[in-house]
């Protein structure tokens, strides 16, 4: 790319080791009728000294572009269209998209003059008014472009709900080593307020003593960070309640706080695999770098193929030497043939719209923040980042998932007095109601209950309809909690659902001590299942070791599970870890399974 484009709008935004530049891109959706950019004499190309000059380009528009020259005194027909190919664009950007302004479709920057630039934003801010959207500008630059007069270029985003949801929603894992800041970033995110450099900020995170009294986080929580319409910050500061900060925000961004420490390993696991994060935030502490489970967290990440980006946190205590060997031991890593990506390290606000843009179309982009808790620097960077960032499936996506049947993952269950028993979960695929029919399962003994969704609850506000790929929390009212374990599924009755206590995977070993051999036992973390499971044969081999690919068999030990074939699958027993992917499943049927129908208080046999 031209590296004058990367000046325009890439500021000091600089991909690390040189080559990528920062371009702009659109997104939000192809709309019907394509481009529909002003038509306008084109310049020649020449600077205003007159000297041949290759004038800058944008790459040219992908379907998610949102590029326009000039929208100065469209007529009523052209408005109307316009209005048209803007609602397709939020409909397919699920409810944000970005406009160019004074780019043509082919990418040359042409850019407009103060005038012009004037009146062709009242007129987008005329057509967000028509679909019921808000506009915010990201940003403006001036292009050299043939002419006398300063001409100008501007980046809009278009934000709207879509009128099926309350609000948009994107979940972030928070990973990192034990002690690099992860819980009190998250506090001084979504309480407003900066840290006392004492861990203050983290305190209301904590769900338990023990980690209020050690300072470290054990379990696994979840934490709300809203932007208005506007882009604005919503968070605790202005909302005495999570209901207010989910009233206030059109764009919703949930923090999973994930354990740090090595022994919580297995939590932290089943947080990636089960919550199904867009994004991973990986912390670094300037002051001690790559330490203790950062490389791990690393590769659980890129094993996991969850898009990530860094966080160097505590700059305030080191020198800029340090920060800066941080970022340089980072690089290294990043670059490595394993990782294979470009690290981006952002210094203003230009580099985060920049890389929050990229770095959703770009899976090898990998953004870089150095930022402080306690002196709030480069904090603000970070938020805009989260602002921009999109949701990594469009509304097509989501539309094929809405279509299937119901399908909802158990993750967490509690008993709410006066509520009853309540599961907390993701539901994969499909709709789910207030008052809708369900099962659930497998038991121990590989049956399926009939239960009732009394009511739905997303981020401690009630809602009545969850779409796919929405957290929630489902209360089941006077349903036996002691039946319900994590792993379960909650599934439509006409799914007729499938078992297994054996199945085949793919497997890649990633490091073991000695062979890998017919017996040994792993922990299996398949989505939201966490059972340990034997190796019942290795196809084509007597062992594996450390790098070797091989198609195993699995049983559990313990109870049959609920899985899919495709499913990414992650095992590990001490140092031993592997990745790989579900091929065969050796169904359990109802009927072998002898399920029979039994009423009783509460639940029924399937």
């Amino acid at each position: 790319m031209d590296s004058r484009v990367s000046e325009l709008f890439g500021g000091c935004c600089r991909p690390a080791g040189g080559g990528a530049g920062a371009a702009l891109r659109g997104r939000g959706g192809a709309a019907p009728g394509g481009g529909g950019a002003s038509k306008t004499k084109k310049k020649n190309g020449r600077s205003r000294g007159g000297k041949a000059n290759n004038p800058p380009y944008l790459p040219p528009e992908v379907s998610s572009g949102g590029r326009r020259l000039k929208l100065v005194n469209p007529s009523q027909y052209r408005f109307e269209h316009l209005v048209t190919q803007m609602k397709w664009r939020l409909q397919e950007g699920r409810g944000e998209a970005v406009y160019q302004i004074g780019v043509e479709d082919n990418g040359l920057l042409v850019g407009l003059s103060e005038e012009e630039m004037r009146a062709s934003l009242k007129t987008l801010r005329r057509m967000a008014e028509k679909v019921g959207a808000d506009i915010t500008v990201l940003r403006e630059r001036e292009v050299d472009y043939d002419s006398d007069v300063p001409r100008k270029i501007t980046e809009v985003l278009v934000r709207k709900v879509p009128d099926n949801q309350q609000f948009l929603d994107l979940r972030v894992a928070v990973l990192g080593n034990v002690d690099s800041g992860k819980s009190t970033l998250l506090g001084v995110l979504t309480q407003g307020e900066l840290d006392n450099g004492r861990g203050r900020a983290r305190l209301n995170l904590f769900r338990h003593l023990h980690e209020i009294q050690s300072g470290r986080t054990s379990s696994i929580s979840f934490e709300i960070l809203g932007f208005n319409s506007k882009g604005e910050v919503v968070n605790y500061s202005d909302s005495r309640t999570a209901e207010e900060i989910c009233e206030s925000s059109s764009k919703m961004i949930t923090f999973i706080d994930l354990a740090g420490h090595h022994k919580y390993l297995k939590t932290t696991i089943f947080g990636l695999t089960s919550y199904c994060p867009d994004f991973a935030m990986l912390v670094v502490s300037a002051n001690t770098g790559i330490a203790g489970t950062t490389r791990e967290h690393l590769g659980l990440a890129m094993a996991l193929k969850v898009p990530f980006f860094i966080v160097i946190s505590k700059v305030d205590l080191c020198s800029k030497a340090t920060v800066e060997r941080t970022v340089k031991q980072l690089e290294r890593i990043l670059k490595q043939p394993g990782c294979n990506k470009l690290p981006l390290l952002v210094n203003s606000d230009d580099d985060a719209v920049t890389a929050a843009q990229q770095f959703a179309q770009s899976p090898n982009i990998t953004p870089i923040f150095t930022l402080s808790s306690v002196s709030g620097e480069n904090l603000d960077l970070l938020k805009v980042f989260l602002n921009i960032l999109p949701p990594l499936t469009n509304s097509k996506e989501q539309e094929e998932l809405m279509q299937q049947l119901t399908e909802f993952q158990v993750d967490e269950i509690y008993t709410v007095p006066e509520v009853g028993t309540v599961v907390g979960g993701t539901l994969s695929s499909g709709i789910c109601r207030e008052g809708e029919n369900l099962v659930v399962g497998p038991t121990d003994d590989g049956k399926f209950l009939r239960l009732k969704v009394c009511s739905i609850q997303r981020n401690r506000s009630a809602c009545r309809v969850l779409r796919a790929g929405q957290a929630a929390t489902l209360a089941l009212g006077p349903f036996d909690r002691s039946l319900l374990r994590k792993g379960m599924v909650m599934v439509s009755p006409e799914m007729n659902p499938t078992i297994c206590s054996v199945f085949e995977a793919e497997i890649v070993l990633l490091f073991h001590a000695t062979t890998f051999r017919k017996g040994f036992q792993v922990t299996v973390h398949v989505g939201n299942v966490r059972q340990t499971a034997i190796v019942e044969k290795i196809h084509g081999k007597d062992k594996l070791r450390t790098g070797e690919k091989a198609v195993v068999c699995f049983r559990f030990i313990k109870h049959p599970e609920y899985l899919k074939i495709g499913a990414k699958l992650l095992f590990r027993e001490g140092v031993t870890k592997g990745i790989g992917h579900v091929t065969d499943l050796q169904a359990i049927t109802t009927k072998e399974n002898g399920l029979e129908e039994s009423l009783g208080p509460g639940q029924l046999s399937f």
